[in-house]
């Protein structure tokens, strides 16, 4: 028995469609099902479950932090390959810690509090809803997604620094060295940078896409930290901002920054 040309299109057309068809038309848990039997891999899966926001923020409560504990530092740092230089001309930073008057020249007074005064806080990139930095970017490789990270694409990135004296947080830190030999032990699953290029922190985006929340997040044990939907009436960082008094970094200028202080 032979077979045709028109007949093999004809066989080959409906078993595609078989595949395909109930992938299109099944909810999300059947799809799972459908995705778990034909052997996709565990990111394809974990795919399925990404978390999504109308804009992301987070709220931090010093008052929570343990006196000199960095543990959201160190997880951030490792996970994301940030390099060590060992001195502060060469320092990647994608969090750190900051005094209360630096990091609020303007709530700064002869007569704040001795608590307010020896307060570090963790400062972060404030993803602001108006990013100055996303608007002098000449190569586009800082951008914003509708949920409000600003991301960095480090292929387009040129070393021009625009980006770094745009931003009023000193969010920005540019390797001026080959950070690969300076990195303790390189996570395999995010990207290292290279020399002449600019980085910060991206509110572990490529965590979000696998279900997971941030790295810093959840290695607070304190719940220092707490990471949500802004739009969301019923989430956590909502409820949160709704009770306690927050401040926020320098909102004076207008870049709308999405990082609250609960003082």
């Amino acid at each position: 028995m032979t077979t045709n040309r028109r007949e093999f299109l004809k066989i080959a057309g409906a078993s595609t469609l078989s595949l395909i068809v109930p992938m299109i038309l099944c909810p999300a848990w059947a799809k799972e099902k459908l995705i778990i039997s034909g052997g996709e891999s565990p990111e394809a899966i974990s795919a399925l479950r990404t978390l999504k926001a109308k804009r992301w923020a987070m709220a931090v409560d010093p008052s929570k932090c343990r006196a000199d504990c960095v543990d959201c530092i160190t997880v951030c740092h490792g996970v994301h390959n940030v390099p060590n230089f060992g001195n502060p001309k060469d320092e990647i930073k994608w969090i750190w810690l900051e005094k209360f008057a630096a990091a609020f020249p303007g709530e700064n007074h002869s007569y704040l509090g001795e608590s307010l005064q020896k307060l570090r806080l963790p400062v972060l990139c404030n993803q602001c809803a108006n990013p100055p930095c996303v608007r002098v970017c000449p190569t586009k490789a800082t951008f914003q997604r509708p949920d409000g990270i600003v991301m960095m694409d480090y292929h387009r990135c040129i070393g021009c620094r625009l980006c770094m004296a745009a931003c009023p947080y000193g969010a920005r830190s540019m390797n001026y060295r080959d950070p690969q030999p300076f990195i303790g032990k390189i996570n395999p699953d995010f990207p290292t940078r290279t020399k002449g290029v600019v980085e910060k922190c991206n509110f572990c985006e490529e965590r979000l896409v696998r279900g997971l929340g941030p790295a810093c997040v959840q290695a607070c044990k304190e719940k220092a930290l707490v990471f949500g939907d802004l739009e969301n009436p019923q989430s956590e960082i909502r409820l949160l901002l709704g009770k306690r008094f927050n401040l926020r970094r320098r909102a004076n200028l207008g870049t709308r920054p999405q990082i609250y202080y609960i003082v």
